[in-house]
C-alpha cells in the first residue's frame, strides 16, 4: 500500500448502464489526491473483489442505480471477505431508500450517498475513515 495515498476502486456492479455519477466521483477523488481505479460498467461482484485484491485498494466505492443495492452490496462484501479484504471500506451511492441504507449499514457497509450529495462529502468521509484507520495502526 502506498504510504499516505488512499487507493479507491470505483465500480459499477450489475447491469446498470449509467456511469456518469461514477465518473464524477472518480474524478473528484482523483482531484483530491487519491489513487483511483475505475472498473467500467457491468462488473460482477467477483470481478470487483478480484480487482480490489490485485490493486491493493483501501476503499471500494460502488455506484448502483439499478435498484439491486440490497443484493449487490452484500455480494461484493462477501467476495471481499473471501479474499481476506474485510478491512476494506465499502461505500458508494445511488438511488437507495433510507431504510435500505440503514440495513446495509447494519451489515457493515459504510456511508452511502444519494442524489444531490456533494463530492466533497464523499472525499471527507473517505479521508476521515482512512485517517482513523491509520491512527489505529491498520493502514
Amino acid at each position: 500500500m502506498t504510504e499516505g495515498k488512499i487507493r479507491v476502486l470505483v465500480a459499477k456492479p450489475g447491469l446498470d448502464g449509467h456511469d456518469r455519477g461514477a465518473k464524477v466521483i472518480a474524478s473528484a477523488l482523483q482531484d483530491a489526491g487519491m489513487e483511483v481505479i475505475y472498473t467500467g460498467l457491468h462488473q460482477t461482484p467477483e470481478q470487483i473483489a478480484s480487482t480490489a485484491l490485485q490493486e491493493d485498494v483501501d476503499v471500494v466505492a460502488l455506484s448502483i442505480l439499478s435498484g439491486a443495492h440490497m443484493t449487490l452490496f452484500p455480494r461484493v462484501q462477501e467476495e471481499l471477505e473471501e479474499r481476506g479484504l474485510d478491512d476494506v471500506l465499502i461505500t458508494g451511492g445511488g438511488i437507495i431508500p433510507a431504510e435500505d441504507i440503514e440495513a446495509l449499514g447494519e451489515r457493515g457497509i459504510g456511508k452511502l450517498f444519494g442524489p444531490g450529495s456533494r463530492t466533497d462529502e464523499a472525499v471527507a468521509y473517505i479521508r476521515s475513515w482512512y485517517e482513523e484507520r491509520r491512527a489505529d495502526g491498520e493502514a
